[in-house]
């Protein structure tokens, strides 16, 4: 490439959607505003080049260029044990939820590798950082929501103990799914839960919000809802 990857990012960068996007990113301060189809077609350009010398290189000083990176490695084609080791080198440089979010959804060699990738994501739930776990999650929500996994599921969903709130929201979503998809063991776990107040009425909320619950169901989770005294992460700013 003539010019760096920095350059080209600068280049497409659109100062309106630098607003837009800076605005649902509270916790960071380097967004340059370039639109995700973009990065996707710059992503997939470089998974097909050289990028072992990408990713060993790659500067990380603005949102897209760690967004960037996480999008590569879901096009590249490798061997799994490979492509998980600079899953684990990327992992840590995870510091928002748009980041963690969008990279989940790219590993889609995890279709062909589950239980191996199963292994690999578990023991970040017991990490003591709110973007790692927030991985081990949301993988989980994208990936294993089936009746082969859902017991083990909620059972470590229930052992999350961490107060950030985008581990809260992350956990809150996936017991949503768990309930769209496999409803009749989620409202069994629900009702035996040992959740924190929030994470459990987020929960709740986000199933009467689907509208793939039908309205008798919705009725019956909004009576299940918890009393709370008022907690400060409800003032926390809105995730998507």
């Amino acid at each position: 490439m003539d010019k760096t990857i920095k350059e080209k990012l600068v280049e497409l960068a659109d100062a309106d959607y630098q607003k837009f996007s800076a605005a649902l990113l509270p916790t960071i301060d380097n967004v340059i505003g370039v639109r995700l189809p973009e990065l996707r077609k710059l992503a997939k350009t470089i998974a097909k080049g050289d990028w072992r010398a990408y990713l060993e290189h790659a500067d990380s000083d603005f949102f897209e260029e760690v967004m960037l990176q996480g999008m590569v490695l879901g096009y590249v084609k490798a061997d799994p044990e490979e492509i998980l080791h600079y899953i684990a080198d990327f992992i840590p440089k995870i510091d928002n939820w748009s980041v963690c979010d969008s990279f989940c959804t790219g590993l889609k060699f995890t279709l062909k590798n589950k239980e191996q990738m199963w292994d690999f994501i578990v023991p970040y739930l017991l990490s003591d950082k709110e973007y790692e776990i927030r991985f081990a999650v949301v993988m989980m929500l994208n990936f294993f929501i089936e009746e082969a996994y859902i017991s083990r599921i909620l059972q470590l969903l229930d052992k999350v103990r961490h107060e950030g709130y985008y581990v809260k929201m992350a956990v809150s979503w996936a017991l949503s799914m768990c309930y769209v998809k496999l409803p009749a063991a989620t409202i069994d776990y629900l009702r035996t839960n040992t959740l924190d107040d929030f994470t459990y009425n987020k929960a709740l909320q986000k199933i009467t919000e689907s509208y793939r619950v039908d309205p008798e169901s919705k009725k019956m989770i909004r009576g299940m809802k918890r009393n709370r005294k008022t907690s400060p992460l409800y003032s926390s700013v809105a995730e998507k």
